[in-house]
């Protein structure tokens, strides 16, 4: 039965990295039955120097339903690169999502007016000339005491009429992507940087930022700088984008299934979240109670370690956010919380082959397979 197991495991994993090998670049191996909130409304920080660029909020998706992920300033990784913001697009059978990425061009974000310069088509908020970046004072909030490279062109703004956070599917944009913009795609390019991914990460650990929590008006709409959530030049949301509703309403009002994420996490986890679900133990009405008992036992107390970590990464990132550390500094912690999570998930499953190893013959239907 061992051996059964070990080769379900195999065929799970063998599965997982022909998905991710199929995958196309910026997508997230997740898909959504039911898209995003609307964007919320909200003011743009003051710019907080020269060579910072304006990244959009949106809304993520986690374990407990869509996020939202404060826009923000953030330091360009090169000079001449540009952001373009990531987006939700409908896939055929459910949103996916595009993961944003830096690079000479600003390419397909979905058609999305995230407002501030990216009003669906490239980005009006400035642009690079040499070696420094200037400034559309029309479209974004700089002060020009202390940034002199600057300039005014007047661009259409849409936002107060199209709040629309996704691609394609009911009621989405009906956008496709240029030549150009497809050209820029293939274009070199860098991802998000480990600012912007912790940003990121100490969203998802916000509750007050979940859209089921908030109802589309995240306290938290924007950030002077990455991870700078408690910095007195924070935003809230003034309002939100639309009339909020439910996901589990939205869901039997269209497919009649919850959303869910219906195609599995890349198995190089940073951090215990990233990991997929513990399954549960199921009861199959075994005469022998004692191994229904004890693995019972060890899910529990998986789950508590499971929890345990989660927690203080989570703790490790906010103190990060406070001390504005550097990138080399949240590099070092993120591939700590690699190591530390690769090892917990190691343990767990070495536990379970020690439990099944003393399970009675007979009983193999009950193997939990990891």
């Amino acid at each position: 039965m061992r051996f059964l197991s070990t080769i379900t495991r195999l065929a799970l994993l063998m599965l997982v990295m022909l998905m991710l090998a199929n995958a196309s670049f910026g997508q997230v191996g997740i898909s959504i039955t039911i898209g995003p909130p609307p964007l919320p409304v909200y003011a743009q920080p003051l710019c907080p120097g020269e060579g910072y660029i304006w990244t959009p909020g949106y809304w993520a998706y986690g374990p407990y339903g869509y996020y939202w992920v404060p826009g923000t300033w953030v330091l360009a990784p090169e000079v001449g690169y540009l952001w373009t913001p990531g987006w939700w697009g409908w896939g055929g059978s459910g949103f996916i999502f595009h993961e944003g990425y830096w690079g000479p061009r600003v390419g397909f974000y979905g058609g999305i007016v995230y407002g501030y310069g990216y009003f669906g088509r490239g980005y009006d908020g400035g642009r690079w000339e040499g070696n420094r970046f200037f400034y559309n004072r029309s479209v974004t909030n700089v002060n020009v005491t202390n940034i002199r490279n600057v300039y005014n062109t007047t661009v259409i703004n849409n936002t107060t009429v199209n709040r629309v956070s996704y691609n394609g599917g009911n009621g989405g944009i009906n956008a496709r992507p240029t030549r150009d913009e497809e050209s820029a795609e293939r274009e070199r390019h860098l991802s998000a940087t480990a600012m912007q991914a912790q940003h990121a990460e100490v969203a998802r650990a916000n509750p007050e930022l979940r859209a089921s929590v908030n109802r589309g008006r995240p306290p938290v709409a924007a950030t002077p700088r990455p991870g700078a959530f408690r910095d007195r030049g924070v935003v809230a949301a003034r309002e939100a984008g639309g009339p909020y509703r439910p996901e589990a309403e939205r869901s039997s009002n269209t497919s009649g299934s919850r959303a869910a994420t219906n195609v599995p996490r890349p198995p190089t986890a940073v951090h215990p979240n990233d990991l997929p679900p513990h399954p549960r133990p199921a009861n199959t009405g075994s005469p022998n109670k004692t191994y229904q008992e004890q693995e019972t036992k060890l899910y529990a107390k998986q789950e508590q370690e499971h929890q345990k970590l989660q927690r203080r990464q989570e703790h490790e990132h906010e103190q990060l956010a406070k001390q504005n550390a550097s990138e080399t500094k949240v590099r070092e912690v993120e591939q700590r919380h690699q190591q530390q999570t690769r090892q917990m998930e190691q343990k767990h499953t070495q536990q379970w082959e020690r439990l099944q190893s003393k399970q009675p013959i007979g009983n193999g239907n009950q193997s939990h397979v990891r």
